[in-house]
């Protein structure tokens, strides 16, 4: 802002703060960014002019023409965060035709969003010169077509050592209280994609299980048996900010930390600032 303090909309900053404070317990996330490519009439690739493609079923981690639409995209996209240095470990095509995801991490505080930050910016940019449009829209097709999220996997030191899952059962405690807290900043639109239905927990209430696609938490299968490593957060949005979910996630898991607040929306209405804003109006 013009007074040097941080802008309304840098949640960076106030997850710095918090992470620096937890640094001990070294964080580890790992976000999957689920997104869908349309086409310049903004419909999505593959799908028939005014009309729908065949149910769901045959798409996920699907091969082949007619199953998958435009990995041409996702590839060039794959290469070029390798070339960027991000993180990128993975990609696949999701439940609804034309969607995808790729998965950043695992990464170690802040770095994780800064690099899923870069990796939008570097689809978006991929995806121009291929005449694509990319939307990150939590639920771009309503109806019984699956949402696109941010399923964010967490993991500390205390929940990677022998024993951790009691950690882990005492982190989903703790999100439990913070639920409404949680969902105010984890994506716009978010409550139509989390009805319930297409692999989504409600948006309302909070639950979790082992190797659970419906649940909010999901704790991995092989996590279970072997008592220890990491939960995965299905609940944010495709849309949600990367310094919000992580922040709010270090906040919940270990209390406030002066000089940050996770909950809060935008301090500032973007034209609200210090300095003199001119609007022009006809004579």
């Amino acid at each position: 802002m013009s007074d040097g303090t941080p802008n309304a909309f840098n949640f960076r900053h106030d997850a710095n703060v918090i992470m620096e404070a937890n640094k001990q317990h070294e964080f580890w996330f790992g976000l999957e960014q689920e997104y869908t490519l349309l086409g310049p009439d903004g419909w999505p690739y593959g799908w028939p002019k005014n009309g729908f493609p065949a149910p769901q079923g045959p798409y996920y981690c699907g091969v082949g023409t007619g199953k998958v639409m435009r990995r041409d995209i996702v590839d060039a996209h794959y290469k070029a965060c390798l070339y960027a240095g991000i993180q990128i470990s993975g990609t696949n095509a999701e439940v609804m035709p034309a969607q995808w995801e790729f998965q950043v991490g695992p990464c170690l505080g802040i770095a994780l969003g800064d690099q899923l930050w870069m990796s939008r910016f570097i689809l978006h940019r991929v995806a121009e010169d291929f005449g694509a449009k990319v939307t990150f829209a939590p639920k771009p097709i309503p109806g019984d077509w699956n949402g696109a999220g941010l399923h964010t996997n967490v993991s500390t030191k205390e929940m990677r050592a022998e024993g951790g899952m009691k950690y882990i059962e005492a982190a989903m405690e703790k999100l439990a209280e913070r639920q409404v807290e949680h969902m105010e900043v984890y994506g716009e639109d978010n409550r139509l994609r989390m009805t319930g239905k297409h692999e989504t927990a409600s948006y309302d209430k909070f639950t979790w299980g082992v190797a659970n696609r419906g649940a909010s938490v999901r704790v991995n299968r092989a996590c279970a048996v072997e008592g220890k490593g990491y939960f995965e957060d299905r609940r944010p949005a495709s849309n949600a900010d990367p310094y919000q979910v992580t922040g709010i996630m270090v906040e919940t898991l270990y209390g406030k930390v002066k000089g940050a607040d996770m909950t809060r929306k935008a301090r500032l209405n973007p034209l609200q600032e210090t300095d003199t804003v001119v609007v022009a109006t006809k004579p």
